[in-house]
């Protein structure tokens, strides 16, 4: 397996950030880790400090993209080959991530674990968007994407390391999409994730509903206008 660094990034996750940590390690001994503490207002920092994890202190709030691409940034200085999203809210289940890491020494350059690879969605308006997201991708690349909204992924250091030097890459499915047109070889294994087990989502119905739109726009949109980044693989 490529050298890993699995990157956690949390924001007053202080109910489950032990049992997820310790549950990684339990699971994947031989996995590195970094929990991105983003800020947070509760008591995140110190739980990880008193625990002796792995810890990136950010010292005010980002955002999700920006404490992923600090942990990125630490990777690229730490020479990583590779770095998996995990969650702090427990819905990330470890077991999966030897399957998930396990293309990337087959040449691929992203990994995206998918609850419906093998299962059907859902009929919601959240999985609505999540299928009209698919869509725009599938027009746009020509790469069918069956959950292309999920936050467990894992990128090969062709690919992460543009999240260090490019401006604009965001863990999203309209950076995924910018990235396959840019050559990057995509793809997805199944996974099951579980229920945020304490605290609640900041996505919304009406939050959901926007996030699912705009990342859609950018899709069919903007994406086509980004000067495309090289990944130094032969096209």
């Amino acid at each position: 397996m490529i050298k890993t660094l699995v990157v956690i990034p949390a924001y007053n996750e202080e109910q489950s950030i032990v049992s997820v940590v310790s549950g990684l390690v339990a699971c994947c001994p031989g996995l590195d880790y970094l929990v991105v503490n983003d800020g947070s207002t509760d008591g995140t920092a110190r739980l990880c400090a008193d625990q002796g994890f792995a810890l990136l202190d950010l010292p005010t709030n980002l955002g999700l993209a920006g404490a992923v691409r600090a942990g990125m940034r630490f990777a690229c200085d730490q020479g990583y080959d590779a770095v998996v999203q995990f969650d702090s809210d427990g819905q990330h289940r470890p077991e999966y991530l030897p399957s998930l890491l396990a293309p990337l020494d087959d040449g691929y350059d992203i990994v995206c674990a998918s609850r419906f690879l093998d299962a059907r969605k859902p009929l919601s308006m959240r999985m609505m968007g999540s299928r009209l997201i698919a869509l725009a991708i599938r027009l746009t690349t020509g790469v069918r994407l069956t959950d292309p909204t999920s936050g467990q992924r894992a990128y090969h250091r062709r690919v992460f390391k543009q999240f260090v030097t490019e401006p604009n890459m965001t863990p999203e499915p309209d950076t995924v999409s910018f990235l396959i047109k840019c050559g990057a070889r995509v793809t997805e294994v199944p996974v099951r994730m579980d229920e945020r087990r304490f605290g609640s989502s900041y996505l919304t119905a009406l939050r959901s509903t926007k996030y699912m739109l705009r990342i859609a726009i950018s899709i069919i949109i903007l994406q086509p206008f980004r000067l495309r980044c090289d990944l130094g693989r032969q096209q």
